[in-house]
């Protein structure tokens, strides 16, 4: 009873900050940080699944999260009609090659037995596969570039819904989760942390390299909204009466408006993302899984296939931080390769589960609240701070210039910060793993 009492009283006081600052600073500003904290809490759930169930230690939750944010631009883009015509039928040569490379690699593995010539054979095929693709996209690829650079240079998208994007964004995550899976899975777990990171750091290279396809650091825009547009709204005759009668400002109100929108959207994803994780969490299969993490060789002898356990769960959680990265960029509304950082997209996400408590599905989520929070507060907070330790120096004071502008960089000592006062007084998190279930 104490224990769910402290529990509700945590979301409680979360949600009392953001009310604090929507009262103090803006409400703009606060159902901003509302629905990146929504978000950051559905990627802290892919993460939960993958260490907090099964103790995988997996640090490319950036490569996950970027190509979920790929779908949402290949889905909702229109096509780039000239960059076609132009490509001819280079684009789709290329495709064919690399299906049939991939198709023709998995029907060796598949027929012959595991030796050294099949692993051979698959990866001559690869090698040729790759020349071939490279010796007719190559050009290819010159020719799409070139076409009006400024505004595209690239092949566009398919031109369907953005909303479309958030479940194929998960598959396509889930997908090259698997591949990475059947390559990794079987190293030891510090092995497995370099391979993910590894990786995660050649998709984003891919995304930033490949303008063709992503626009590279030129960055694909205007992304088409799951929700109005601010302009829409302040021309629509019942978005001006409904903002007369509640005596605000049709332009304020109007983006406060799209962002209630977002966080109806983000609310429902995050609750049925909760909600399917929570399931399965309680379920057999859940206990296999926190049994498997415990003690594999255990249930190794039990008859249990730990890698295939651990493949399942890996492809899972990097399915939810898909849909989270495919999120993001529909939030953002715009594609932008260079933003995908470690820091920002492995590093925190990470802090969030262990905050919040491994293994326990609200204590991800109240991580992603706590962390995400905080790293956009920080700032004005370290402001806040430094000013009134330097209100009694002089105006001219060069120790007190250089306070002042630190303040800026208080994010990362406040992270640091809350990440040892758990680790100290809450090593378990703020809502620890139930293991009473």
């Amino acid at each position: 009873m104490i224990t769910s009492i402290r529990n509700v009283l945590y979301f409680a006081v979360m949600a009392g900050l953001i009310v604090l600052v929507g009262q103090m600073q803006s409400w703009n500003l606060a159902l901003s940080i509302l629905n990146l904290c929504l978000i950051s809490a559905v990627m802290s759930l892919g993460v939960n699944m993958q260490w907090g169930y099964a103790g995988l230690f997996n640090v490319g939750v950036m490569g996950f999260a970027a190509l979920g944010g790929l779908t949402a631009m290949l889905v909702s883009m229109p096509p780039v009609q000239e960059a076609w015509t132009a490509a001819g039928g280079g684009a789709w040569v290329g495709l064919g090659i690399l299906v049939l490379m991939i198709a023709t690699s998995a029907w060796l593995y598949r027929k012959l037995p595991k030796s050294g010539l099949r692993t051979a054979l698959i990866m001559l095929v690869v090698i040729a596969g790759y020349v071939l693709l490279r010796m007719y996209f190559d050009p290819t690829t010159k020719v799409i570039e070139k076409v009006n650079p400024a505004a595209s240079g690239y092949l566009g998208g398919l031109g369907l819904p953005i909303l479309i994007a958030w479940p194929l964004g998960g598959l396509l995550a889930g997908g090259v989760a698997w591949i990475v899976g059947k390559i990794t899975l079987g190293l030891r777990s510090d092995y497995l942390a370099i391979a993910t990171l590894g990786i995660s750091e050649i998709i984003v290279a891919v995304l930033k390299h490949e303008d063709w396809l992503t626009r590279g650091v030129k960055n694909v825009t205007g992304l088409p909204r799951p929700v109005p547009y601010e302009v829409n709204l302040q021309n629509a005759v019942w978005f001006n009466d409904l903002s007369e009668k509640l005596g605000a400002d049709p332009v304020t109100f109007s983006s406060i408006f799209v962002k209630l929108c977002y966080a109806g959207l983000f609310t429902v994803v995050l609750l049925m993302v909760l909600w399917l994780s929570e399931k399965a969490l309680r379920s057999p299969w859940g206990r296999m899984m926190r049994a498997i993490r415990d003690n594999e060789v255990s249930a190794n002898a039990m008859g249990k296939d730990v890698t295939a356990r651990h493949l399942q769960v890996f492809v899972l959680g990097s399915i939810v931080v898909g849909i989270a990265g495919a999120m993001l960029t529909t939030l953002d509304g715009q594609l932008t390769p260079s933003s995908y950082q470690p820091l920002r997209f492995t590093f925190l996400i990470w802090v969030m589960v262990i905050v919040g408590g491994s293994g326990n599905n609200w204590g991800a989520v109240l991580g992603g609240f706590v962390i995400w929070f905080f790293w956009i507060e920080a700032e004005p907070l370290g402001l806040w701070l430094m000013d009134t330790i330097t209100s009694g120096m002089p105006a001219d004071s060069g120790l007190r210039a250089h306070l002042l502008e630190s303040a800026a960089h208080m994010r990362l000592a406040t992270m640091g910060i809350i990440l040892l006062l758990a680790l100290r007084f809450r090593p378990r998190g703020l809502l620890p793993e139930r293991t009473h279930q």
